[in-house]
């Protein structure tokens, strides 16, 4: 069933094409905070930008107010860019990892798709974002959103483009949130009227998704920090 609702939504993302790349964005940008907190760092495509609604009821934004209201001691930094490859992230991870990120929420594959680009070079810019951040936040924790590709590129392809992301998470030990779009693909009134961007309800369902993977690992940085501050 999931695969039938996707189809309907990824033949709209097709007959609409893919969003403009943005080889004009700077490797820096307002994505960095001066927070001294532990950073959730939320590197993405529009979906996690909040395109088309309130940046407040954006999921990114959702999780860092329930974040808050758990009095946790992080913070959240929303990386999403409209149009955004995994290329793109790529260019753009180290300087914001010039933060202390303590989490790592990748959101990045859906425009590739889109642009029937290779699935071996999402693959290959994904794993080195994450060598990156292993680099620089060597504690850091990974979560990877998975995505799917339009189905009128191919059985074939669809499937390589699917594969990709569990095998990344299996190779890094990440957290693996199979379909960032679960109950909301193909779903009307959960997208805008363009059928691509979710709406204010469908980002409040991505919140619900992401948090059941990302609260655990929360729970754990808290732990962690906490044990580092004692004496």
């Amino acid at each position: 069933m999931c695969r039938k609702i996707l189809g309907t939504l990824v033949l709209a993302l097709s007959a609409c094409g893919a969003e403009p790349e943005r080889d004009d964005l700077p490797a820096s940008g307002s994505e960095v905070s001066a927070d001294a907190r532990p950073v959730i760092l939320f590197l993405g495509t529009s979906l996690t930008a909040g395109y088309g609604v309130d940046p407040e009821l954006a999921y990114p934004a959702r999780i860092g107010r329930r974040i808050d209201s758990l009095g946790l001691g992080l913070q959240v930094v929303n990386a999403g860019v409209s149009g955004e490859t995994s290329a793109g992230g790529l260019r753009r991870i180290e300087w914001l990892l010039g933060q202390p990120v303590a989490v790592l929420v990748l959101e990045l594959g859906a425009n590739d798709g889109l642009r029937g680009q290779s699935p071996e070079a999402l693959e290959q810019n994904l794993q080195a974002i994450i060598d990156r951040t292993r680099e620089l936040r060597p504690e850091a924790r990974v979560v990877i959103a998975g995505m799917e590709a339009p189905p009128n590129l191919g059985r074939r392809y669809t499937e390589a483009f699917r594969e990709v992301f569990p095998r990344v998470a299996r190779a890094n030990d990440a957290t693996l949130i199979p379909f960032l779009l679960e109950g909301i693909a193909g779903v009307p009134e959960r997208n805008l009227p363009d059928g691509i961007h979710p709406t204010g309800e469908g980002h409040g369902i991505i919140a619900e998704t992401v948090w059941d993977a990302l609260g655990p690992i929360l729970e754990g940085v808290r732990e962690a920090g906490a044990a580092a501050r004692s004496p």
